[in-house]
């Protein structure tokens, strides 16, 4: 049943990337050509956007895939930490496409034109409705993979952006006020860079194999020391296998008697407690306290 449950929700989810994939790539094209028709820095800004976020969603695919190749003896862990690079490439792109955007900003100030609202407003309602319903196939495993995550932040961001763009439109066209699309591009610069700068601190930390987000090394600690039959644990490492997983390698110190069936119902005990604080993959190694341990061990 837990087998037929996971290939469910693969299914489910390569079905939401590609269909996320083709609706935003079909209207980055639309919108790309509507803000160089209308010259719409606002328009291209959102564009550029959406175009990133058909490539992260592109990538996440990827790595959804990969993180299910079984391990080999050139890659024993699989291909896993893709997962993890994916959601770094990612962040290091759309910190490209700020740039963009702030140049082309920097040469609309010196070299302003006059932009139609109506236009604007249409196609930027048109990118809400797409990014909300994109946003909604990610909803339920959002909370599940840094990747899913990541694509639906993006969704929710452009449809919040979109609605930005209507307004300004709105107002461009009753108001004619036309600075108002340089001012909305460079909101975007501002959404982009925060949901962006969160991606790229938590996929980078992972990288570096950093402790994962959510997980307090001194409350596992804790959780290890209060197992009966548990003197003291040390030389402990915790670190991101993917997106998803978490792996923990640790030295147990136990009494010199404890026999070694106790030992495998402690570990088991250990490795049970570990699943409650998200830590799937735990490799524990025991030793009594007369044995000598190098402190400086990494």
């Amino acid at each position: 049943m837990e087998h037929q449950h996971s290939h469910t929700k693969l299914s489910s989810l390569n079905r939401a990337f590609i269909f996320g994939i083709i609706i935003n790539l079909l209207y980055v094209v639309i919108e790309f050509g509507a803000g160089v028709y209308y010259n719409s820095l606002s328009l291209i800004s959102d564009a550029g956007h959406n175009l990133t976020d058909v490539a992260s969603l592109a990538l996440a695919m990827i790595a959804f895939r990969l993180a299910k190749v079984k391990s080999n003896n050139k890659f024993t862990y699989g291909y896993l930490k893709s997962t993890i690079l994916v959601s770094l490439v990612n962040s290091v792109v759309l910190f490209i496409v700020i740039g963009g955007i702030l140049w082309e900003s920097f040469n609309r100030l010196h070299h302003p034109v006059s932009v139609e609202g109506l236009p604007i407003s249409i196609v930027a309602g048109v990118g809400i409705i797409i990014n909300f319903t994109s946003a909604f196939l990610f909803f339920r495993e959002k909370d599940n993979d840094l990747n899913v995550k990541g694509a639906y932040l993006h969704l929710m961001a452009d449809a919040a952006v979109s609605m930005g763009v209507v307004i300004s439109g709105g107002l461009i066209y009753f108001f004619h006020i036309n600075w108002l699309d340089l001012v909305m591009s460079l909101i975007i610069v501002l959404v982009i860079f925060y949901s962006t700068w969160t991606l790229f601190k938590d996929s980078l930390i992972l990288t570096l194999d950093g402790v994962p987000k959510g997980i307090n090394l001194q409350e596992v600690i804790s959780e290890i020391r209060k197992i009966d039959g548990v003197i003291d644990v040390h030389h402990l490492h915790v670190w991101a296998m993917s997106t998803t997983q978490n792996a923990m390698t640790a030295h147990i110190i136990i009494s010199a008697d404890t026999s070694m069936e106790q030992q495998n119902i402690l570990k088991q005990k250990i490795k049970h407690e570990l699943e409650h604080v998200n830590i799937h993959h735990a490799t524990l190694e025991f030793e009594t306290e007369d044995e000598y341990c190098d402190d400086t061990l990494i």
